[in-house]
C-alpha cells in the first residue's frame, strides 16, 4: 500500500459560467482548489480578453464542456451579480439532469 492509497478521491468540478467573468473564475478556481478539489475551467476567456471566435469554435467548447461536466462530480456557477446567461443555463440543466451536484459563485435570489 502506497502514501496516495490512503488519500480518499477529491471531488472534481467544473466551472461554468460566462467567458467575460475571468478574474471570478479564477478567484473561484484558486479557493476551490486551497479547499483540496480538482477544478476543471475555460480553455481562456474570449470575452474578457477579447479573443474572436468562429461559430464552429462556439460548437466545439460547448462539447468540450459538456464532456468536462461528465468527468465532473459537480458543477460550479459562476453567476456575478446573478448573470447566468444562455449556455450556462444549458450546462446547468445537463449537470442537473446527469446527477451532478450544482452550487454557485453568489447565492441565488
Amino acid at each position: 500500500m502506497n502514501e496516495f492509497s490512503k488519500i480518499t478521491k477529491p471531488t472534481v468540478i467544473t466551472l461554468c459560467g460566462s467567458t467575460k467573468f475571468k478574474q471570478q473564475f479564477e478567484e473561484a478556481m484558486a479557493n476551490l482548489t486551497l479547499k483540496g478539489n480538482i477544478v476543471l475551467s475555460l480553455g481562456f476567456f474570449e470575452q474578457s480578453d477579447h479573443i474572436e471566435v468562429t461559430e464552429e469554435q462556439v460548437k466545439l467548447f460547448e462539447r468540450l464542456h459538456f464532456h468536462k461536466i461528465d468527468m465532473s462530480d459537480e458543477i460550479y456557477v459562476i453567476n456575478v451579480k446573478g448573470y447566468i446567461g444562455q449556455s450556462t443555463k444549458k450546462e446547468i440543466e445537463y449537470a442537473s439532469q446527469n446527477g451532478k451536484k450544482v452550487t454557485y459563485f453568489e447565492p441565488l435570489t
